[in-house]
C-alpha cells in the first residue's frame, strides 16, 4: 500500500490491486493544492466543506458517510463508528465518524475531526491498529495531549498526524505539529513524503511518520 497526504486529513491511499482510497477530500478554502483522483471509495467522516468535497474524486466511488460497515471492495472493508466532533456530545460542532479501514490485511484508521476521548466501546470497536491517522492541533479537534491519550489506548504500530497548523493556515486557531511531537520525543522527526507499507514489512516501518504534503 502506498499513502500520500494531501494537506488537512485528506489522504490517498493506494493498494498493490489497483484499489484506491480517499479520505475527507476537503474544498479550495482550505488552502493546500486542489487535485482530481481516481477514486473506488471516499471516507467522509463529517459534513464539513473542509472534509466533504466528494467533487474531487474521479470515477464512481462508493462514498462512506454514515455509520456501518461497508465492503467496498472483496479485499477492502470500511467500518464507521460514531463519535463527536467536539466535548459536549456534538453540540457544537456536530457528529463524527471514525473510519476503520481494512486493506491488504493492515487495519488503517482515521479519526477525522475527532473532538474528544474514545469512550472504551470505540477503543474495543477498532481493536488492533496498525496505522492511525489522527487530528493533532486542537481548537476544532483534540489536542496534543488528548493526541497522545489515543495514542496510547490504541496502540498504534504507525502513528501519521493530521489537522495541524503550516504556512497554508497560519491564520487558524490551532497549533503546529511541534506540541505532539515534543510529547513523543520526537521533534527532530524528518517528514516523508509518502509512506509505502505492507502487512510483512510493518515492524520496519517508523513508530511515527510526519508526512509532506503531496498534491
Amino acid at each position: 500500500m502506498l499513502i500520500t497526504y494531501h494537506g488537512h486529513s485528506e489522504f490517498y491511499l493506494e493498494g498493490a490491486d489497483g484499489f484506491y482510497l480517499l479520505t475527507d477530500p476537503y474544498d479550495a478554502h482550505v488552502g493546500y493544492p486542489m487535485g482530481s483522483y481516481r477514486a473506488d471509495a471516499v471516507t467522509i467522516t463529517h459534513g464539513h466543506g473542509d472534509h466533504n468535497y466528494i467533487q474531487k474524486a474521479t470515477g464512481n466511488p462508493a462514498i462512506i458517510d454514515s455509520a456501518g460497515v461497508w465492503r467496498v471492495s472483496p479485499e477492502v472493508t470500511v467500518q464507521a463508528i460514531p463519535s463527536c466532533h467536539d466535548d459536549a456530545g456534538g453540540q457544537k460542532r456536530g457528529p463524527n465518524l471514525i473510519m476503520k479501514i481494512s486493506m491488504e490485511e493492515l487495519t488503517i484508521v482515521h479519526l477525522g475531526d475527532q473532538g474528544c476521548a474514545l469512550t472504551q466501546e470505540q477503543i474495543e470497536a477498532l481493536g488492533k491498529v496498525d496505522i492511525l491517522m489522527l487530528p493533532i492541533g486542537g481548537f476544532y479537534t483534540i489536542d496534543a495531549a488528548q493526541a497522545l491519550d489515543v495514542c496510547l489506548a490504541l496502540k498504534p504500530r504507525v502513528i501519521i498526524p493530521m489537522h495541524y497548523k503550516t504556512a497554508v493556515n497560519q491564520d487558524w486557531p490551532i497549533t503546529d505539529e511541534k506540541p505532539f511531537l515534543r510529547l513523543l520525543g520526537s521533534e527532530a522527526i524528518t517528514p516523508l513524503p509518502l509512506l509505502r507499507v505492507t502487512k510483512g514489512d510493518l515492524s520496519e516501518q517508523p513508530s511515527i511518520a510526519l508526512m509532506q504534503v503531496k498534491p
